[in-house]
C-alpha cells in the first residue's frame, strides 16, 4: 500500500500516545514481565515476586485502560479546539504494541504522526527507550517491505503548566482532609521510579524530577517537601537512586511525624507500581511505624493534564494557545 500524502497545511495526520503497556488479564502477566525485562539481569525470583504483585492487584494492570481514557479525552479536546485528529495508542511492552499501532495507522492512511511519550522525566530507561522502540518498530515494518508512518516527537513536558496543575490538584485533594492547622506542616513526599545511579548520572532525570516537584510544591504553596524513589529492581549490589520511599517513611515516623502525603508524580497513570508499591507495601510500612500515609492520585485523565497534551499538539500544528 502506498503512503498517504500529508498536505503542507497538515503537518501530521494523527496523534500517537506512546506508553509502557501492561497486562490486562492474569495469563498475560508473566509474558508481559518477560518483555519488560528481556536482556536485563533481573533475578527470576524478583520476576515471580512482581508477578504476585499483579495477582494481588486483581491479575491485571489498569494502565492500558487509563491510557485509552487519556486518548479519548485528548481526541475530544482537540475536536473542540477545531483539530479533529485521530489519537492512537502504542505500547512498548504489551498490546497494542507500537508495530501493531503503526500498521493500523498506515492502513488508515496516516502518513505522519505526532508522538507524545507518556513519561515526564528523561532517562535511558524512559524517554530513550521509547524513542528507540518506535524506531525499531518502524524499521521492522519497512524491512518487511511495508510502508510505515513517520513520527515527529513532542518535546519533554516535565515542567509544563498542565502537568503541574493536574499534579497539584491531585495532591490538594489528598491534603484537604488534614485539619487546617496541621496541613502546612504535613510532610509531602514526591516519588518517581528509581533507576540505576549510573543511568541517572548520564541523564537529566533527577534534575527534571526535582524541578517538577518544586513547581508543584510552589503551586500548592506547600513549603515542606522532599523527594524519594520507589519500585527499585535489578541486582541488590548495584547502586540505584535513593532514598527509598519506605526508608523515608521510617525516618519521618522516627522523627515524630504523625502523617504524610505521598505524591507519585513520576507516574502518569495508576498501575501496579503505584497500586502495590505504594498502596500496599508503603502503606504497610507506614502502619508498622505508626504514621498515617495518604497517597495522592496520579494525573490519569485530569482535565489539566489533557489540556497540556492538547497544547503540545496545537503548538506542533502551529497554533499555540
Amino acid at each position: 500500500m502506498r503512503d498517504a500524502v500529508t498536505s503542507p497545511a497538515r503537518p501530521f495526520d494523527a496523534v500517537l500516545l506512546i506508553a509502557f503497556g501492561g497486562p490486562t488479564a492474569p495469563h498475560e502477566i508473566r509474558p508481559f514481565l518477560q518483555n519488560v525485562t528481556r536482556g536485563r539481569p533481573i533475578p527470576p525470583a524478583r520476576l515471580e515476586e512482581v508477578a504476585h504483585h499483579y495477582d494481588k492487584m486483581g491479575g491485571r494492570s489498569p494502565l492500558n485502560e487509563l491510557t485509552f481514557r487519556q486518548a479519548d479525552a485528548l481526541r475530544a479536546r482537540l475536536a473542540q479546539a477545531g483539530l479533529p485528529l485521530p489519537v492512537y495508542v502504542g505500547m512498548r511492552n504489551w498490546h497494542p504494541y507500537l508495530a501493531e499501532t503503526l500498521r493500523g495507522m498506515r492502513d488508515a492512511r496516516v502518513a505522519r504522526a505526532f508522538g507524545i511519550i507518556l513519561s515526564a522525566h528523561d532517562s535511558e530507561a524512559g524517554w530513550q527507550r521509547y524513542l528507540q522502540d518506535v524506531l525499531t518498530a518502524q524499521a521492522g515494518i519497512r524491512d518487511a517491505g511495508e510502508s510505515c508512518p513517520d513520527v515527529e516527537f513532542a518535546p519533554n513536558w516535565h515542567d509544563a503548566d498542565g502537568y503541574v496543575t493536574a499534579s497539584a490538584a491531585r495532591i490538594a485533594a489528598a491534603l484537604e482532609p488534614i485539619p487546617g492547622g496541621e496541613r502546612a506542616a504535613t510532610p509531602l513526599v514526591f516519588t518517581a521510579h528509581s533507576i540505576p545511579a549510573d543511568m541517572a548520572s548520564a541523564s537529566r532525570y533527577v534534575e527534571q524530577f526535582t524541578r517538577s516537584a518544586r513547581l508543584v510544591a510552589e503551586r500548592l504553596g506547600h513549603a515542606r517537601w522532599q523527594l524519594a524513589y520507589q519500585s527499585r529492581s535489578g541486582r541488590p549490589q548495584d547502586p540505584w537512586l535513593e532514598p527509598d520511599i519506605n526508608l523515608v517513611i521510617e525516618q519521618l515516623a522516627a522523627a515524630g511525624e504523625r502523617r504524610l502525603v505521598v505524591a507519585p508524580i513520576g507516574f502518569v497513570c495508576d498501575h501496579v507500581e503505584v497500586l502495590y508499591d505504594l498502596d500496599d507495601e508503603a502503606q504497610a510500612t507506614a502502619a508498622r511505624c505508626g504514621i498515617a500515609m495518604t497517597r495522592a492520585g496520579t494525573v490519569n485523565d485530569h482535565p489539566g493534564f489533557i489540556a497540556m497534551l492538547a497544547g503540545l499538539v496545537e503548538n506542533a500544528w502551529g497554533r499555540p494557545r
